[in-house]
């Protein structure tokens, strides 16, 4: 069983890798040609382009890997049906789900490695490239509002007119409510910079409303203590669904205390905890085709239908997470539901294969 299971191993994890190598080059290719129209726009040259390419490719390999996975199984399992290997490990006494669980065990590898590159490597990569593309072209985060950024913390509403890639912000407004929504306080900072676990604000004035008086100081710099952190921030930088899970559980608390709507980023959350385990449903999903007959489906044949699986799954789990949004579902069933089906797909085409 151990010469098996690294043979198997060995033949899945190469084609595997030929078929991710491949997807990552189409998909570098088609950020090169993108990147492309702002070249030359402030210090954004070649050089810089191709890095933000580079760093853009660890969130391509966290996309492309169930993809990868079904059709590398797909052609490795047709490969093997081609040259009666799997015949032979069927006369061998195996079962088809005795097959399948040695795949499956393959599919957890992958399933840990696709979980480690989008909680590790993928965050990081985004925000660097982002903030690099950023600095070169505009040298100021895109905003929500033509006013800046508002966020809310607790009692407080903040403005902020520029983010810079840094995390600095420039010209900062905040206005502080009291319980029954009056206006008692506001604070203005031409910069600001998170040091020490606190902000630290620079060029400050502050304004107090009285029942009968306003009062106005001026200082040159001022300690801030707010909910709000850089790593809030990155939310400008990258997309809900490359940020890491501790950051978005982070985020979803911090919308939660200020009583803000958080189903987009709880369905983001969900799908990172459950996107890897897509590896071993594509695996599922794969095993079955090893047992159609060569002749009636050739390798180019599962290759193009193993990219259509992968596609359709990707557009299934893009339209669960905007119909979730849109027809408030649970977050926890727009993120699963799409995996669900294609597992359901996968064991039902097993028992049709080990029945016929």
């Amino acid at each position: 069983m151990k010469i098996l299971n690294k043979y198997l191993l060995k033949e899945i994890v190469s084609n595997v890798l030929m078929v991710m190598l491949a997807l990552i080059a189409m998909f570098s290719f088609f950020d090169l040609i993108q990147e492309l129209d702002a070249l030359g726009k402030g210090s954004y040259g070649l050089g810089k382009i191709l890095l933000f390419v580079l760093l853009s490719a660890p969130g391509h390999v966290y996309d492309v890997m169930p993809v990868a996975v079904l059709v590398g199984c797909m052609y490795s399992l047709g490969q093997l049906a081609r040259y009666s290997e799997l015949v032979v490990l069927r006369v061998s006494g195996l079962s088809i789900f005795d097959i399948a669980v040695l795949l499956l065990k393959i599919g957890a590898i992958f399933t840990i490695i696709t979980f480690l590159i989008g909680e590790l490597v993928t965050p990081f990569s985004e925000k660097t490239a982002q903030r690099m593309r950023i600095k070169a072209t505009d040298s100021v985060v895109a905003q929500e509002f033509r006013s800046g950024l508002w966020v809310k913390d607790g009692n407080s509403f903040i403005n902020v007119e520029e983010v810079l890639p840094d995390a600095t912000l420039l010209n900062i407004h905040i206005f502080d409510f009291d319980k029954n929504a009056k206006l008692i306080s506001t604070r203005n900072a031409k910069a600001g910079e998170f040091k020490h676990e606190s902000w630290k604000l620079k060029d400050v004035t502050d304004t107090s409303f009285d029942k009968d008086s306003v009062k106005v100081s001026q200082s040159l710099e001022a300690t801030w203590h707010s909910l709000i952190r850089p790593e809030l921030l990155n939310v400008l930088l990258i997309m809900p669904e490359k940020m890491s899970a501790w950051n978005l559980y982070t985020y979803i608390n911090h919308l939660s205390i200020n009583k803000q709507k958080t189903t987009r980023y709880e369905v983001a959350l969900w799908a990172k905890m459950i996107y890897p385990l897509a590896c071993m449903v594509m695996v599922v999903l794969a095993l079955p085709f090893g047992f159609v007959q060569q002749r009636a489906a050739g390798a180019s044949t599962k290759i193009f239908v193993g990219i259509m699986l992968g596609v359709m799954y990707q557009i299934l789990n893009r339209v669960f997470a905007h119909l979730g949004l849109l027809n408030d579902w649970p977050p926890l069933f727009s993120a699963i539901m799409p995996t669900i089906m294609f597992l359901m797909a996968g064991v039902a085409m097993l028992f049709y294969v080990e029945r016929r």
